[in-house]
């Protein structure tokens, strides 16, 4: 790994801390909330498109027939990287609240600080690689099932 991969691995849980030492902030200060705000909306999400970012890729995107648009794989992977992060963030954040709530023990502080400490597991965690396709070799016969005809 090097150090460039490791900022940006390390870049979702430096937001959540950020955002957990906003709150020391005044409760109606534009700071504190942008800072929330930003990290509720895709820190949690990103470093778990971050986990399973290499399986996500083993699959290119394929583009529309008539190529207008030559990085059209590019930009397509990272508005679908995006979208997931979001809403990744959105579910993780609706979950952990959904937990909270059930345990009698709900506040914003405890949201974003279980959000914070999940988001820097999950940027410690190893990533998922993608499975080998089953046919590695051109030629090779492809299997099949138990019982199949063919």
């Amino acid at each position: 790994m090097t150090p460039q991969d490791l900022v940006i691995r390390m870049l979702p849980p430096f937001g959540g801390w950020l955002a957990l030492a906003a709150l020391a902030l005044p409760g109606g200060s534009p700071l504190r909330g942008a800072a929330v705000a930003a990290f509720l909306a895709v820190g949690p999400g990103a470093a778990l498109v971050g986990v399973c970012g290499p399986a996500l890729r083993a699959r290119r995107a394929e583009g529309p027939v008539e190529r207008r648009d030559t990085d059209f794989e590019r930009h397509s992977e990272l508005l679908e990287g995006l979208m997931l992060a979001v809403l990744l963030s959105v579910a993780a954040a609706m979950l952990v609240a959904t937990v909270l709530i059930a345990a009698r023990a709900f506040s914003g502080d405890r949201v974003l600080l279980t959000l914070t400490l999940l988001t820097t597991l999950a940027a410690f965690c190893p990533r998922l690689r993608a499975s080998p396709t089953p046919r590695t070799a051109p030629g090779a016969v492809p299997r099949t099932r138990k019982g199949s005809t063919l």
